[in-house]
Order: C-alpha cells, then sequence, then structure tokens
C-alpha cells in the first residue's frame, strides 16, 4: 500500500471536525518533476524544428548578415538598394521610434528578409544537387571531374553538424517515371522468365497499355506528384500493408536476433534491464535529434528520416476494412507479458529516467509475481496474431469501454511492447544449427499469443539472457530498426555493462511503485474468437519452415578483391542455388531503398535478368512502384487493364533482402569478433517460394534466414541453404582458379602477406 499512497499527491477526508487535508510532498515533487521535463522535451522539440526549419543555414548565421547589413550602413552605403527606407516608411511603430531608431529596425527586418531568402536559395540548391544520381555509376575510386565538384558544393551546402531530420527539406521528390521507359525495363526483367509464345503475348498487353490507357493514368500520378511529398508511400503503406486482411504474424512482420555467440549475462532480468534502459536512451536521442542523419554507406548523401519519427509509441490499430498506424507524441511506461498476465511498467520516476539496476529491480519483480492470469487474458495477443477482420469486429465489440479499454489503451500507448519468455533460446552447443532455427521461429511467431503483433516493434528477453525482437513493417522498413537494434546491442554491452555477478551497475531504489497489472474482464464470446484466431496462428507458424546459418568459408573482403560487388555476388549465387534447386528461374524480389527521396520507402530490384542468367555481373532495376501506382489509379478510376493485373498477380517465389550494418563504429569487430549480430528474417512471400535475408558482417562472414513453408513440397529451407553455401563457392571458384589462392575466412592483413 505504501506504493499506492506515495502515488497520490492529496488526501482528504470529511470528519465530524471538518475536512482533513493530507499532502504528499514526495508526490508533489515527483508532479512537478515530471512537469519540468515535459517543458523541457517541449522546448527541445521547439528548437530542433526552428534549427531544422532554417537548415542549412544556423540560428548565428542570422546575427551575422545583421551586423553585416549595419556595418555596411555605417559607412554610409546601403546594400539593400533602398529596400531598407521603404521598410522604414511603412513601419505600423514610426512615430515612437526615434529615427535613428526606425534606421536600425528597418535594417534588421531587411536582415531578416535577406537571410530567409539565402536559406530558401540554399536550400533549393542543395535539392538539386541531391537529384543528381550519376555517382552511382562511378567507378570505385574512380570519381569523374563532375562529380567532383558536385561532391565538393554538396559539402558546401549541407552546412554544419546537422540534426536528425535537417535534410528533409532538401531531399528531392521521388520523380514519376516515363510510362515507355517503365515497360521496356519490366519486359527486359520477364524476358528470361517466359516462353517466346508468352513473351509476345505480354509485348502486346504492353504495347496497348502503353498507347491507350497508360497515359491517362499516367497524367493522374503526374499530378499527384506536384502536391505530395512521395506520390508512392501513402499507397504503398496502406494497399500494400494496412489494407491486407491476413494474419501480419509471418506474413508481414520480421525479426531481429541478439549476437551470435555472445550473452552478455545469462540472468534475465538484469538484460532486461540494460536493454530497455538502452532503448529509452535512443528515444531521447531520437526525441532531441542527436542521432546523426543517415547516409548512403561510404558517401556524404543524405538519406530520408521520415520513417524514425514512429519507431516509438506507435500501434497498428485493427480495422474490418483497412488497418491504421496511429503514433503518440510520448509515452512514459512500457507493456510488459509474462506467463499469461499484462503489465504496465513506469520507467521514469521523478521526472527521470530509471537507472538499468532499477529496471531490472522492476522486472524482477513481475517475474517473482504469483498471480495467476485472469479469464482469457493468457491467450489474448492471438487477436494480434490471427485475421484482421476478427481481431476488429472484437475489438470494437469487446474492447470499447471499461477496463478492457483502458488495458488496451495501455498496451497500444506503451513506448514499446516487452515479453518476457520462459523459454531459452540462441546457438546451443548441442545443435548450434537447430538452435538457431527455433530462435528464428521464436522471433517470427512465439507461441503466437506471447506477442503484440500491433505494436511497432516488441522486446523479446528470453530466460537464459538472449534477447531478439519482432517489428511490425507498415510505418517502416527493417534498416530503420537495425539501427535502432545495433545501437541498442551496443550500448548494452560495450556502455551499460553488468557487474561480476551479472547484474545491472547501479543502485537499486526500493521505493519505486510496483509494476501495475492491468486488469480484464473477457466474456466467453470473446474467448472463443481469442481461441478462433489463435487455431488460425497456429496452423500458419507450424508450416515455417526456417533455416539460419553463418556462412564462413569467406566474405565480403574476398569479393572485393575481385572487384566484384558483394551484394550482387551474393544475388548470382542465390540465382544459381535456385536453378539448381527448381531447374528454373524465378521472378526475384530483392529489396532496395527509395531513401535518397523524400519519404521514400522501398523499390524492387528484379535480380533474375538475361545477363544473371548468363551469369554475367548485372543488376537491373525496374520502377515496380510505378507499375503499382498506375494499378491503385486504375482501380479508383474503376478501368481495368489486363497488363497490370497479370504484372501484379506475378508471385514473387524468391524473395531476398539484405540487413544493412550501419552502427560501424560502435562496434569493434577487429578486437572483438564475437560480438557480431546474427541479423534478422522475415516469412516466405509466396506459400511455394523462399524468403532469404543476409547480413554481411566484417571483412569474412554472411549470415543467411532462408525460410519457405512446410505445406509446400517443393521447398525446403535446409535444402535450399546447402544450395546457397555451394553456389557460394562454386563462384568464387570462378575468380579464384589457383588453387593455391587462399579462399578461407582469416584476417585481411594476414591475407596480403600471404
Amino acid at each position: 500500500m505504501a506504493e499506492a499512497h506515495q502515488a497520490v499527491a492529496f488526501q482528504f477526508t470529511i470528519t465530524p471536525e471538518g475536512i482533513d487535508l493530507q499532502l504528499s510532498h514526495q508526490a508533489l515533487r515527483q508532479v512537478y518533476l515530471s512537469g519540468v521535463r515535459s517543458w523541457k522535451k517541449r522546448l527541445s522539440r521547439l528548437k530542433n524544428n526552428f534549427i531544422t526549419g532554417v537548415y542549412p543555414a544556423s540560428p548565428s548565421s542570422w546575427l551575422f548578415v545583421v551586423i553585416a547589413i549595419l556595418a555596411t550602413m555605417y559607412t554610409r552605403s546601403d546594400p539593400s538598394m533602398g529596400l531598407i527606407a521603404k521598410i522604414q516608411e511603412h513601419l505600423p511603430v514610426s512615430q515612437s521610434l526615434s529615427p535613428q531608431c526606425q534606421t536600425v529596425v528597418s535594417a534588421v527586418l531587411f536582415s531578416t528578409l535577406l537571410w530567409l531568402s539565402l536559406i530558401f536559395t540554399m536550400r533549393l540548391c542543395l535539392k538539386q544537387l541531391l537529384s543528381y544520381h550519376r555517382w552511382m555509376f562511378e567507378q570505385h575510386g574512380k570519381l569523374s571531374n563532375t562529380t567532383k565538384i558536385w561532391v565538393a558544393l554538396v559539402r558546401i551546402f549541407s552546412g554544419r553538424k546537422p540534426l536528425l531530420y535537417s535534410y528533409q527539406g532538401s531531399l528531392p521528390n521521388l520523380p514519376v517515371p516515363a510510362i515507355k521507359d517503365t515497360v521496356k525495363r519490366y519486359l527486359e526483367s520477364v524476358l528470361p522468365l517466359m516462353s517466346a509464345s508468352e513473351f509476345e503475348r505480354m509485348k502486346s498487353l504492353a504495347r496497348d497499355f502503353e498507347s491507350g490507357l497508360g497515359n491517362r493514368l499516367q497524367w493522374y500520378l503526374k499530378l499527384k506528384a506536384l502536391w505530395a511529398a512521395n506520390y508512392v508511400s501513402d499507397w504503398w503503406e496502406e494497399y500494400i500493408y494496412l489494407r491486407s486482411r491476413g494474419p501480419i504474424m509471418v506474413n508481414s512482420n520480421y525479426y531481429g536476433m541478439d549476437f551470435l555467440y555472445v550473452t552478455p549475462t545469462p540472468i534475465q532480468a538484469a538484460r532486461a534491464g540494460n536493454t530497455l534502459h538502452a532503448l529509452l536512451l535512443y528515444r531521447r536521442k531520437l526525441n532531441r535529434e542527436e542521432i546523426k542523419p543517415s547516409r548512403v554507406p561510404g558517401t556524404i548523401i543524405p538519406l530520408c528520416a521520415a520513417q524514425c519519427e514512429r519507431i516509438f509509441n506507435t500501434t497498428r490499430i485493427p480495422g474490418e476494412e483497412t488497418d491504421t498506424v496511429q503514433h503518440w507524441q510520448n509515452s512514459d511506461y512500457l507493456a510488459i507479458y509474462h506467463r499469461g498476465r499484462y503489465f504496465r511498467l513506469w520507467m521514469y520516476n521523478a521526472g527521470r529516467l530509471l537507472s538499468p539496476r532499477e529496471i531490472e529491480y522492476q522486472i524482477q519483480r513481475i517475474l517473482d509475481d504469483p498471480s495467476p492470469p485472469s479469464a482469457g487474458e493468457e491467450k489474448l495477443g492471438a487477436l494480434t496474431a490471427g485475421d484482421r477482420v476478427p481481431w476488429a469486429q472484437a475489438r470494437k465489440q469487446f474492447f470499447n469501454s471499461g477496463i478492457n479499454k483502458r488495458s488496451l489503451d495501455c498496451i497500444e500507448k506503451a513506448a514499446f511492447f516487452v515479453t518476457l519468455d520462459d523459454d531459452e533460446q540462441g546457438m546451443m552447443g548441442n545443435d548450434p544449427d537447430g538452435s538457431l532455427d527455433r530462435y528464428a521461429k521464436s522471433l517470427l511467431h512465439g507461441k503466437c499469443y506471447d506477442r503484440w503483433f500491433d505494436k511497432s516493434f516488441s522486446v523479446v528477453i528470453y530466460k537464459n539472457g538472449k534477447t531478439g525482437l519482432n517489428a511490425e513493417h507498415s510505418w517502416a522498413d527493417a534498416p530503420v530498426v537495425a539501427h535502432l537494434w545495433e545501437y541498442v546491442l551496443a550500448t548494452d554491452s560495450f556502455q551499460l555493462g553488468y557487474n561480476e555477478e551479472g547484474h545491472c551497475k547501479g543502485d537499486i531504489n526500493p521505493n519505486l511503485p510496483k509494476p501495475q497489472r492491468l486488469s480484464w474482464d473477457i466474456p466467453q464470446e470473446c474467448q472463443e474468437q481469442i481461441s478462433e484466431s489463435l487455431e488460425v496462428a497456429k496452423a500458419l507458424a507450424d508450416d515455417v519452415d526456417f533455416h539460419v546459418f553463418p556462412f564462413r568459408d569467406f566474405g565480403k573482403w574476398q569479393i572485393k578483391k575481385f572487384r566484384l560487388s558483394p551484394d550482387a555476388f551474393i544475388q548470382m549465387a542465390l540465382q544459381l542455388a535456385y536453378y539448381r534447386d527448381k531447374g528454373m528461374f524465378c521472378l526475384t524480389y530483392e529489396a532496395s531503398m527509395t531513401r535518397l527521396f523524400r519519404e521514400g520507402r522501398t523499390e524492387t530490384v528484379r535480380s533474375c535478368t538475361s545477363e544473371s542468367c548468363a551469369f554475367v555481373k548485372a543488376n537491373a532495376s525496374i520502377p515496380h512502384l510505378h507499375l503499382f501506382c498506375l494499378y491503385v489509379v486504375s482501380k479508383y478510376l474503376g478501368v481495368e487493364s489486363p497488363f497490370l493485373k497479370e504484372v501484379l498477380s506475378e508471385p514473387w517465389r524468391l524473395s531476398t533482402s539484405q540487413t544493412p550494418f550501419q552502427n560501424v563504429e560502435l562496434f569493434d569487430l577487429v578486437n572483438h569478433p564475437e560480438y557480431i549480430s546474427c541479423g534478422g528474417g522475415f516469412g516466405p512471400v509466396a506459400d511455394d517460394g523462399y524468403g532469404v535475408a543476409y547480413i554481411i558482417l566484417g571483412e569474412n562472414m554472411i549470415n543467411f534466414h532462408v525460410s519457405c513453408k512446410h505445406s509446400c513440397a517443393q521447398t525446403d529451407s535446409h535444402k535450399f541453404g546447402a544450395q546457397i553455401r555451394r553456389a557460394l563457392l562454386d563462384l568464387l571458384a570462378l575468380f579464384c582458379p589457383d588453387q593455391n589462392e587462399p579462399t578461407i575466412a582469416g584476417n585481411p592483413q594476414t591475407k596480403k602477406d600471404l
């Protein structure tokens, strides 16, 4: 009861003698400190918005312009060419100011207008510079003079020490490609996948589309591109993700793993303490815009940071026709799941973030709580794992008022979701290969009810100290979540650390209020719906076949030695592996970012080309998003296009994605090579296809995550994984015919000595 009294600022009771008023000074102090923290955040946000608004100039540059203008005026020069005098004539307070004050005020107003004009001009110039993309096709180490000049100009117009969102107003808009270019590239991409008669038929459909309906649809896209920041992103989010009525578990959500070889502490509560503290440190840096703007690796080219805005305090809300993404400005607590119970854990006390040791103490309280789950509570999360329509109906019927609404609001408005899992996962010594496969399946779907799949991301803390996360896909793409997760892993191990007993460092405050148990009143009808959703989810989860394996024979150092792109090399290996596995080629999806443009998401690289089928290094990218948007416009207009219908109905039997390793500076893979992440993965896109995620780590390792479905007799993740290994080695042999050439993993410097 002590915690309850501390949470109340004042109490009063009516007695025969009058009103007995009791004040809790400690509670009042916490209210005051929380208010101070809230106002500090508002002021910080306001300051950052101003700094971002005047970028690429700085606020101090205004003072420089004002002083420069005033200085020239004192030399009896008029840099405004009469404009200052005009402003002085129309000053509304001219009667109450002396002539000298009027001149100064007019000069300041002119200086401000000049400063704003310079900012607009610089931003426009930077936007034009960032629209130049020829640098992508320059040979590595041999830049043309044009590109060298362009790099110098970008540096000049980029200003100094940009904040996270500083570049947003300067990023170019995604251009709408020409219809003829899109159709031409599409036909080139499907040429190796069709017979001669099929290709001729498709060419005929494409010609009819290009000369007829395509031009009409294109007009609407160009019109949208004039006023929208990105003509694709909102439709991509809605129609690719939010309008899907099937389960998002497996079909949409993806996962990220912990370190492959290292578990910093075997104590579950301690690992949770550091991990959760590091996540909120990242949120603090995000709110203050202290995170450096993401850039194309190895360049000065900025990437769009719009997706970062919804990392925290975000939930996907189910609807009967379409879901929505709801984001709240802030949240001071987490939603915790353990053994069928839901808890609210406040992460701030007296306006400050709890220390890792305090979080560990609070998590241990939850782990030690013996209370059983209430009726229907244990498997409630299955609603988020099943079909979307039943979940939307149940939410509307059973969670729109009373304690159920309050508890559901608590989960949905939490900063993020946390599962304290009773299982042990990770690479186990007695079965390293099988344990990684089970680890992947656990992160992707768990028990189908012990994750909240609608949250922007859910953190899983296992009994043996291993961690991982499950992320919802509609609000952002994997690189944004990967950047967050890399920061958390590095901060946990290299900055926060643990004491000799494996506990978090720091002291315990025993007066912290206990985590709050959420209450539910779930009727029998709702429990039946939970059971139905769980049945659908379990059937889907049981069908997923995963194979996760680290490839250590060689890595990017060996590939780059032959002047090859590591990603292109791996894509070629995947093509070879699939051909050996199936005896044919298939439509292949490789995710590529369009974050060079404002509010960009992903584009499709069709890596199965005529050249790749002939084992020639080449990647062909087509504007798949362009065809998708044309299809959306045709649906809005109520017109049918046989060409678009066939294009967008083709299954992606091989869906691939590279997880970029971004925070390289946070990890020392030379002195601590064991601290490497296993990356993450996703489920197969097609029922008869494969999903392949890979991450290139350091110089000598590539981790693969292969998924497919047991229900398809023609797919096998382990068999395909073996084909990938064989293909990688065979491709390397093409470039390394000398058997004396070392091809095994090792230190690059050692290889040079050889």
